[in-house]
C-alpha cells in the first residue's frame, strides 16, 4: 500500500488489524454479479464499515446525526435539480432519516431499495414529461421567471407542479439557445446582405430539437447505469460523512483511479464517448497503437468488437463501460473493431494492444528568453506514480529529468507550476522537494494514536541551486501543498499565486477489499480510499483548512468563491504539532526585495486590477439565481451581462509577448509526432497569454545575482533554525 494524498478523490502499520480479520467473518461465497444480490451488498457494507472503523484517522460516530447527514447528501445526489421526486416521496423517505445508522449496522437495504425503485419510476415518468413539453412551441412573450437555486427550492406537491418545473427548466435552456441563434443570424446578415435570415419559428423549432436530443442523450446515459452504480452513490453518501476524501471505488472506478495515478494503461489508445446508441472515437492518444496504425479516426463509430479471431460482438446500444471493457486488453493481444467511418463506409480494423502513456498526465517543461536570459517553466499536473512497477515513470524521476534538461539548456531560474495540481503520491513529493535542498525533513506524518513520523530527503545532492518560484492556486492541494510548504519553510524559493492553496492536510490509503473475502465468486468488490493520516509542515503547522499562504498574492478570478477544503462540511480540523529540526537556505538576500518588487508591480498593474474587479463581479453573479423567461426581458438582462463582460475581455486577450520553446529532445521528435507538436504549440500559446507566468519570470529576474553565473551545483550556506 502506498500513501495517496490526492485532492480528488497504502501503510500496513495503520491497517494491520484489518488485515488480521477473522477469516470466517468474511468467508462468503457470493452469487453471480449479473443478478441483484442483496448478500453481496450487505457484505460490502460490512467490509466498508469495519475497514473504516479500524483504519480511519478519526472515524465519525455512526449515530442519528450521522444518519441525518447521509440522508441529506444522498437525496440531494439522487435528485439535485428536484425534478424527479414529489413531496410525497420525500415524506415517505424522511421516515428513514434517523434510521440509516441502524440500517447500516444491521446491513438493512430497505431505505436504498425504496429510493432506488422510486427513482427508476420517476425517471421513466419524466421521459414522457419532457418529450411532451418539447412537442409544442414555447411562447416567449409570457411574463414569467424561473429560479435555479434548487437547493432552496421546495419539492413539488404533485405531477402537475412537477411538469411545470420541467417546463420552466427546459424553457430557460431553449430561450438561452434561441437568443444565441438569433444573434448569430443577425451577425451573418450583417456580414452578407444577401443572406436569408431564418425565421423565429425556425429557430425556435431548432432549439427544441437540440434540447430534445440533449435530454435523450442524458437519459440514455442514466439508463446505462446499473443498480450497482446507484448503490455506489448510496455508499459514497455514507463514506463522505467520515471526511470529504473517504471514497468507495467500484471496480471500474478503481481501475480509472489507477490509470490516473500511473498515467498509463494497456489498450488501443483511444478515448471513447457515448453518442446516442453508438460508441464514438472522440480522440486518439498520441503514440498509442491506434494512433500508430493510422486507420482509426476521431468520429468513427464502433459497431462490433472481436477478440483476435473470435466472433464479433455487436456493441450498438451497449453501455459505454462495457464497450470499453471489450476494447481494452493486455499488451500484445489483438482486437478487431468494426467501425462506421465518417463517410458512411464500414471497415474492420485490427489493432494490437500495447502500453499507452497518457501524455497529459506527465510533467513537461519549456524554455523562455527574457531580456537575454533563459528561464525554465515546468508544469506538473499531478504527483503520479506507477505502484505496480518501480521502474515505471513517476513525477519525482520526471521532474529530476526536466531540471537536468533545463540546466543543460542554460536556464538561470526555474518556475515550477503546480496550479490545479490536486496531489497524488506522497513519495514523489519528497523526491521533488529534495531536488532543491541538500538534505533534511520534507513533511511530518501523524497517524491516530501513533508518534509522528518524519519523511526526509537523505540525498545530499542538490539538483538545482538557482532561483526558484513555485506557482500555486486555490486548487493546488495535498502533495502540491507539501511541496510549497517545504520550499517556503526552507526559504528555498518564493511561493506565488492565490491567497492560499486548497487546504487538504490529510493522507489517504487505497485498500483492496477483495483481500478480505475467501471463495469469492462474485468478481471484483472494488476498493476503499480512506483517510488514515494527517500531514504537517516541518515547522509544525498543518495545511488542513488553512493551506499554504503565498509569499506573493496575485488576484484570481475565483478568489471569492467558496471552493476550498474549509468550505467542506465534514472536513477535519486544523491543528499543530512540534516542529522538526531543519536548516534554512541562507542564499535569500534578494528574497525580500524580490517579493516587495512583485507586490508593487501587481498593485500598479492594470491587468491585475481588472482581474480583481472581475473576481468580485463573478462572486456577485453567483448569488443571482432568478431568470426571466420573457424574451425581451431575458435579452435586456443578457445584454447587461454581456456589456459588463466586455469590460473583462482584455483578461482573455492578454499577451505577455514572451516566446516559449520546447527543449531540443522534443523538437527532434515533432517530425514523427505532429500531434505532440500541436499540443506543445497550444501550451506555449497559453503560456504567452499567462500573466501569472510572466510575473513568476519577473521574480526570477529579480532574484538573479548581479553577475549571472553558469548554472551548477554549489554548496549552500545554511543556518540552523531553533525549534
Amino acid at each position: 500500500m502506498k500513501p495517496i494524498i490526492s485532492f480528488m478523490k497504502r501503510n500496513y502499520k495503520i491497517l494491520i488489524a484489518v488485515v488480521c480479520l477473522s477469516a470466517t467473518l468474511f468467508a462468503f461465497n457470493i452469487k453471480s454479479k449479473n443478478s441483484v444480490d442483496p448478500e453481496k451488498d450487505k457484505l460490502l457494507l460490512e467490509l466498508l464499515t469495519y475497514v473504516i472503523e479500524k483504519g480511519h484517522y478519526n472515524p465519525a460516530v455512526i449515530d442519528d446525526n450521522f444518519s441525518k447527514g447521509v440522508y441529506k447528501d444522498y437525496i440531494a445526489a439522487l435528485d439535485p435539480s428536484k425534478r424527479f421526486f414529489l413531496q410525497s416521496d420525500i415524506n415517505e423517505f424522511s421516515k428513514f432519516e434517523l434510521e440509516i445508522d441502524n440500517q447500516l449496522n444491521d446491513r438493512d437495504l430497505t431505505f436504498f431499495n425504496l429510493t432506488y425503485d422510486r427513482l427508476m419510476l420517476r425517471m421513466e415518468e419524466s421521459k414522457k414529461v419532457y418529450k411532451d413539453i418539447l412537442s409544442k412551441p414555447f411562447d416567449y412573450t409570457v411574463d414569467e421567471e424561473f429560479n435555479v437555486d434548487y437547493e432552496k427550492a421546495p419539492y413539488v406537491k404533485n405531477s402537475t407542479e412537477l411538469k411545470e418545473r420541467w417546463r420552466k427548466q427546459i424553457k430557460l435552456s431553449t430561450l438561452s439557445s434561441f437568443t444565441d441563434k438569433k444573434k448569430m443570424e443577425e451577425d451573418k446578415k450583417a456580414k452578407d446582405p444577401n443572406y436569408v435570415v431564418k425565421t423565429d419559428a425556425e429557430l425556435e423549432a431548432e432549439t427544441r430539437d437540440s434540447s430534445l436530443n440533449s435530454l435523450n442523450e442524458s437519459f440514455g446515459l442514466m439508463n446505462d447505469l446499473k443498480r450497482d452504480d446507484w448503490f455506489t452513490l448510496y455508499i459514497n453518501s455514507i463514506m463522505s460523512r467520515f471526511d470529504p476524501h473517504t471514497t468507495y471505488f467500484a471496480p471500474e472506478e478503481k481501475e480509472r483511479f489507477d490509470v490516473s495515478m500511473s498515467g498509463k494503461l494497456e489498450g488501443i489508445g483511444a478515448r471513447l464517448q457515448k453518442k446516442n446508441d453508438y460508441t464514438e472515437i472522440s480522440e486518439l492518444i498520441s503514440g498509442g497503437p491506434a494512433w500508430r496504425g493510422k486507420q482509426l479516426e476521431a468520429g468513427d463509430l464502433v459497431m462490433k468488437v472481436a477478440q483476435g479471431n473470435g466472433v464479433p460482438v455487436d456493441v450498438v446500444g451497449m453501455r459505454l463501460d462495457d464497450v470499453v471493457k471489450k476494447i481494452k486488453g493486455p499488451k500484445g493481444s489483438e482486437v478487431r473493431l468494426t467501425v462506421k467511418k465518417v463517410d458512411g463506409t464500414i471497415q474492420v480494423i485490427s489493432i494490437i494492444r500495447d502500453i499507452v502513456e497518457i501524455e497529459e498526465t506527465y510533467a513537461k517543461s519549456s524554455v523562455v528568453d527574457k531580456n537575454g536570459v533563459k528561464y525554465g517553466v515546468i508544469y506538473l499536473p499531478k504527483f503520479y506514480i506507477d505502484f505496480e512497477n518501480k521502474d515505471g515513470r513517476d513525477a519525482g524521476k520526471d521532474i529530476a529529468l526536466e531540471v537536468d534538461r533545463l540546466k543543460k539548456a542554460g536556464v538561470k531560474g526555474i518556475a515550477l507550476d503546480v496550479r490545479d495540481d490536486g496531489g497524488g503520491s506522497l513519495s514523489t513529493v519528497v523526491d521533488i522537494a529534495g531536488l532543491f535542498i541538500e538534505q533534511g525533513p520534507i513533511v511530518q506524518i501523524k497517524s491516530a494514536g501513533k508518534k509522528k513520523e518524519i519523511l526526509y530527503d537523505t540525498d545530499k545532492k542538490i539538483e538545482w541551486d538557482g532561483p526558484l518560484v513555485i506557482m500555486v492556486n486555490e486548487f493546488s492541494a495535498s502533495a502540491s501543498e507539501i511541496l510549497a510548504a517545504a520550499i517556503q519553510d526552507y526559504k528555498r524559493g518564493i511561493i506565488i499565486g492565490s491567497k492560499q492553496t486548497y487546504g487538504k492536510g490529510t493522507v489517504q490509503n487505497v485498500i483492496d477489499l477483495n483481500q478480505f473475502v475467501r471463495n469469492n465468486s462474485s468478481g471484483d468488490l472494488g476498493a476503499l480510499k480512506t483517510t488514515t493520516q494527517k500531514f504537517y509542515r516541518i515547522n509544525g503547522g498543518s495545511t488542513q483548512l488553512e493551506g499554504v499562504s503565498s509569499d506573493v498574492v496575485m488576484p484570481d478570478r475565483y478568489s471569492y468563491l467558496k471552493m476550498g477544503e474549509r468550505d467542506e462540511e465534514n472536513a477535519m480540523p486544523w491543528d499543530k504539532i512540534d516542529a522538526a529540526p531543519y536548516s534554512v537556505w541562507t542564499n535569500t538576500s534578494k528574497f525580500d526585495q524580490a517579493i516587495a518588487n512583485s507586490k508593487k508591480r501587481i498593485e500598479n498593474n492594470i491587468q491585475f486590477k481588472l482581474i480583481e474587479e472581475n473576481a468580485k463581479w463573478i462572486d456577485s453573479r453567483s448569488n443571482e439565481n432568478t431568470y426571466s423567461l420573457n424574451l425581451d426581458k431575458f435579452k435586456v438582462a443578457q445584454n447587461e451581462i454581456e456589456q459588463t463582460a466586455k469590460k473583462f475581455k482584455p483578461i482573455v486577450d492578454y499577451k505577455n509577448n514572451l516566446k516559449f520553446t520546447s527543449l531540443p529532445y522534443e523538437l527532434e521528435g515533432f517530425a514523427k509526432d505532429p500531434v505532440l507538436k500541436e499540443k506543445r504549440d497550444r501550451w506555449h500559446e497559453s503560456l504567452a497569454k499567462d500573466i501569472y507566468v510572466e510575473e513568476a519570470l519577473n521574480i526570477l529576474e529579480d532574484l538573479q545575482p548581479k553577475t549571472v553565473l553558469k548554472p551548477g551545483i554549489v554548496e549552500a550556506k545554511k543556518k540552523i533554525v531553533k525549534t
